[in-house]
C-alpha cells in the first residue's frame, strides 16, 4: 500500500516540477526576447498589391515585435474597395489613418438585426433580370411544346397550368432570396479606433471619396491567443496572398498555397453543406480568382442600412459623441456597464483624432487622447488601449515611462526626435522617427519626444487595457512628488538647485521649450 501510494507522490513531485520548469523556460524565452542593444524605427517589410489597394506588414519575427508580442498590418483600400471577410487568431486594435469606410462584423449567435422590408424585396425582384441558366431553360422548354403538338386539349391545358406554377414558384422564391438581412453595418471615420475580438469575422468597405487608409495592431501575445505567437489570419473568400509572407515563408518554405478557409474542404461536401450547386460550391474554394486580398466592388456595394445621406450620417455621428460623452459622465464603479450593451450591440469604436476629445492640452506644446476600457468597455476582454498625440513646433513630451505595458508607437505626421533609455541608463534608441514608421518602447523604458520644426502626431497602441505612464518632469512627475531633502542627497544639489529641479515646470505632459532653463521660478529660501 506504501509502494503505490510514494509512487504516486514521485509522479505529482515530478508532473509539478515540470510544469514549473515549462513555465520557468517560457518566461525565460520572453525575456531574451526583450533582451537588445538597440531600437529602431521599422518600416513595412512586405508588400501585397491586391486589384483595389494594398496591404503592407512588418515582420512579426524582428525582436522589437517578438519583444511586445504584437504584429502590424497597414492597409489601403482604394475608392469602392472591399476588404474580404476574415478573422484572426489574436485580438486587434485598428486606428483609421486617413478616410471613411463601412465596417461589418459576424458575433457568433447574434440576430441579423439590419433586414429589408418585403416591398424592397418586391422592388429588387423586380428590377432583377432573369438568370441565363433560366432564360436558356425557359427557351428549350417553349420550343419543345412548340415542336411537338399536344393530343388534347386537356394536355393543353395542364401544360400551361404547370407552366405557371413554375413561374410562380419561382418569383415567390426569387422574392424571398432578395429580402437580404445581415448583422450590424458599423460606419467610420478618420481618427476612430475600432476593436475587434480575436476570431470575429469581418469585413471592411470604402465608400468614401478618398483611399482608406488604416493601421492595425495584433496582439498575438494575449491569452485569447491559445496558439503561437505567430499572426495568423483565416479569410472565408477570395484567393488571398498571406500578409506576413516573411514569417510564413519560414513556416511554410513556400507562399504559393495560400487560399481562404473554404477551399481545403471537399468542393462535394461544401456543396451539401451550403445546398448549392456544384459551380457556386466551386466558386467558394476561389481558385481562379486572382484579385487577392482586396477587391473592387462592380458598382456599388448595396446592404441595409440607416444611413441614406452624408446629412443622416453626421447627425448620427453627433448624436453618438453626445451619448459617448453622457456614459462617461456616468461611469460607475464597476469595470461592468449593466444592460446598456449587451454581447451583440458591443461598442467596437470610439473617435480619438477629433481635438475636442483631447484629455491633455497645451496651447504650446500640443494634445493627447487617451483610450481605455472606461471609455470603450470591450477593451477590457481585449486587454488592449491607445494614445493619441499631436506634439506642436518644438513641443517636448515629458520623459516618462510606461508602467503596466509594451508601447507600439506609429508615426502619422511629421517627425520628432524619440530617445529610449534602458535599465542599465544606456540610451538604446536616439533618433528621428517620421511619418511611416513603427518605434516599439518596451515596458518600463524611460521615453521622450521631441517634435521637430513641422511638429509631429502619432498613434500609440498600448498592451494593457488601462495603460499608466510616470512622468520624470512636470507637476505629476515623479521629481514633483520627492521630498527637496532626497533631490538634494539623491543628486548632490543646493536646495535652491533642488526647488528649481522640483518646481520650475507647472506643466503635466507636455512641454513647451520656450522656457529658458537659466531663469528659477522658485527664490532660495
Amino acid at each position: 500500500m506504501v509502494k503505490p501510494i510514494l509512487l504516486s507522490l514521485s509522479f505529482l513531485f515530478l508532473l509539478i516540477n515540470g510544469s514549473l520548469a515549462r513555465s520557468q523556460f517560457q518566461h525565460q524565452l520572453q525575456q531574451n526576447e526583450c533582451q537588445f542593444d538597440r531600437l529602431q524605427a521599422l518600416e513595412p517589410d512586405n508588400r501585397i498589391r491586391a486589384e483595389a489597394g494594398e496591404i503592407e506588414s512588418w515582420n512579426p519575427n524582428h525582436d522589437q515585435f517578438r519583444c511586445a508580442g504584437v504584429a502590424v498590418v497597414r492597409r489601403t483600400i482604394e475608392r469602392n474597395g472591399l476588404h474580404l471577410p476574415s478573422y484572426t487568431n489574436a485580438p486587434q486594435l485598428m486606428y483609421i489613418v486617413k478616410g471613411r469606410g463601412v465596417l461589418g462584423t459576424i458575433f457568433p449567435g447574434c440576430a441579423e438585426t439590419f433586414e429589408e422590408s418585403q416591398e424592397q424585396g418586391r422592388e429588387e425582384q423586380g428590377r432583377q433580370p432573369r438568370s441565363r441558366e433560366e432564360q436558356r431553360e425557359r427557351e428549350e422548354r417553349e420550343r419543345e411544346e412548340q415542336g411537338r403538338r399536344p393530343h388534347s386539349r386537356e394536355e393543353q391545358r395542364e401544360r400551361e397550368e404547370q407552366r405557371e406554377r413554375e413561374e410562380e414558384r419561382g418569383r415567390g422564391q426569387g422574392s424571398r432570396s432578395q429580402q437580404d438581412s445581415h448583422q450590424k453595418i458599423r460606419h467610420f471615420r478618420e481618427g476612430d479606433v475600432i476593436a475587434l475580438p480575436a476570431g470575429v469575422a469581418y469585413w471592411s468597405y470604402n465608400d468614401g471619396d478618398e483611399s482608406l487608409v488604416s493601421i492595425s495592431l495584433i496582439d498575438v501575445g494575449n491569452n485569447d491567443n491559445q496558439l503561437d505567437q505567430n499572426p495568423r489570419r483565416f479569410y472565408l473568400a477570395g484567393n488571398p496572398e498571406d500578409e506576413f509572407q516573411n514569417q510564413t515563408n519560414k513556416r511554410r518554405g513556400s507562399s504559393s498555397d495560400t487560399n481562404n478557409v473554404l477551399s481545403g474542404f471537399n468542393p462535394e461536401f461544401l456543396r451539401q453543406a451550403f445546398n448549392v450547386d456544384a459551380e457556386t460550391a466551386r466558386k467558394l474554394q476561389g481558385q481562379n480568382d486572382q484579385r487577392k486580398n482586396i477587391i473592387r466592388v462592380k458598382g456599388q456595394l448595396d446592404f441595409v442600412s440607416p444611413f441614406s445621406s452624408p446629412q443622416e450620417r453626421r447627425r448620427q455621428e453627433q448624436w453618438e459623441q453626445e451619448k459617448q460623452r453622457e456614459e462617461q459622465r456616468h461611469q460607475g464603479r464597476g469595470r461592468d456597464n449593466g444592460v446598456e450593451e449587451t454581447f451583440c450591440s458591443l461598442r467596437l469604436q470610439e473617435n480619438i483624432g477629433n481635438p475636442s476629445r483631447s484629455d491633455i492640452f497645451s496651447p504650446n506644446a500640443g494634445r493627447i487622447s487617451t483610450l481605455n476600457s472606461y471609455k470603450l468597455p470591450i477593451l477590457s476582454q481585449l486587454q488592449l488601449s491607445a494614445e493619441r498625440g499631436v506634439l506642436y513646433q518644438n513641443g517636448l513630451y515629458t520623459p516618462h515611462w510606461n508602467l503596466n505595458a509594451h508601447s507600439v508607437i506609429y508615426a502619422l505626421r511629421g517627425r520628432a526626435r524619440v530617445q529610449v533609455v534602458d535599465q542599465f541608463g544606456n540610451s538604446v534608441f536616439d533618433e528621428q522617427v517620421q511619418q511611416g514608421r513603427i518605434l516599439v518602447v518596451p515596458q518600463n523604458y524611460a521615453v521622450l519626444k521631441k517634435a521637430d520644426n513641422e511638429g509631429f502626431e502619432w498613434i500609440a497602441f498600448k498592451t494593457n487595457e488601462n495603460a499608466l505612464i510616470n512622468p520624470l518632469a512636470g507637476r505629476t512627475s515623479v521629481i514633483r512628488a520627492l521630498p527637496l531633502s532626497v533631490l538634494q542627497n539623491a543628486f548632490q544639489l543646493q536646495r535652491e538647485e533642488a526647488q528649481n529641479l522640483k518646481f520650475n515646470r507647472e506643466e503635466t505632459l507636455l512641454l513647451s521649450s520656450s522656457r529658458s532653463s537659466s531663469q528659477p521660478r522658485v527664490a532660495a529660501a
